[in-house]
């Protein structure tokens, strides 16, 4: 709650800023135009314009200013609110997959030499059976308690997208393959350990995790490929594994059966 409520205080504070400032810049062209015009005036005069020359903008550009500042405020706030909406799975507040594909993509193309990531693909095991035994709301809270799960064992700056279904993905950014395991492994045990009891029953919940570790320049598509590779390679071993491989190994694709 803290960036929204801090967003919100950086918009007050711009139409603040927006409203003295107009304020004063119509007062400074009001008093220039009345010292201009008004030279010939005796002293009591000349004061008495240039007082008015400073209360007629605080009287009528204050509000004015405000006013739309205020306007402005509103529109900003609306085209954030549609600009996340567009980005973000409105399910599970993930990013969706457009989001989450540029993110990355944007990010690769801009990386230095010798940066190094990785890109996990993550897949909600026997997730059917679900949906087939408690119905889709519950299957939409299973995905929910999982996307929740995902996130709770990333690190600060991590990002997690909704791929489709009950698919995620996960970009770490700065980890090697044995770092980019351990998260894998960690998400799997958050999404082991969490409550889902559809009906009042205990539901176990699992997910299978393909990963691609790098630490060069490297494409979107390719680690998402490699990554996917893995993620099936982990199901078919037998669900609820996480098998990472660094992009040099990628034909080799071996599993990390869970501790």
């Amino acid at each position: 709650m803290q960036a929204p409520y801090k967003s919100g205080l950086q918009t007050w504070a711009h139409v603040a800023r927006w409203t003295l400032l107009g304020t004063l810049i119509c007062a400074i062209v009001s008093i220039a135009v009345n010292l201009t015009l008004f030279q010939g005036l005796d002293n009591e005069a000349r004061l008495r314009a240039l007082v008015s020359a400073v209360f007629l903008p605080a009287i009528f550009a204050f509000p004015l200013f405000l006013y739309l500042g205020f306007r402005v405020r509103g529109l900003e706030m609306v085209n954030r609110r549609l600009s996340f909406i567009a980005r973000t799975d409105s399910l599970t507040s993930c990013l969706n997959r457009g989001a989450f594909t540029a993110r990355i993509e944007a990010l690769l193309a801009e990386a230095p030499e010798n940066f190094s990531g990785a890109l996990l693909m993550i897949d909600a095991d026997n997730f059917k059976a679900i949906n087939d035994a408690y119905g889709h709301a519950m299957g939409d809270e299973a995905l929910t308690i999982i996307a929740r799960s995902i996130r709770a064992a990333l690190r600060t700056g991590d990002l997690v997208g909704r791929m489709g279904g009950e698919e995620f993905a996960v970009f770490l950014p700065k980890v090697d393959e044995r770092q980019a395991a351990r998260i894998a492994e960690r998400i799997r045990h958050c999404v082991n350990t969490a409550d889902f009891n559809p009906e009042g029953r205990a539901h176990p919940l699992s997910v299978s995790v393909g990963g691609a570790a790098f630490e060069d320049r490297t494409s979107f598509s390719a680690l998402f490929r490699i990554a996917d590779r893995q993620l099936y390679g982990a199901k078919k071993a037998g669900r609820n594994f996480a098998a990472i491989v660094h992009v040099g190994d990628a034909p080799d694709i071996a599993l990390r059966q869970p501790a």
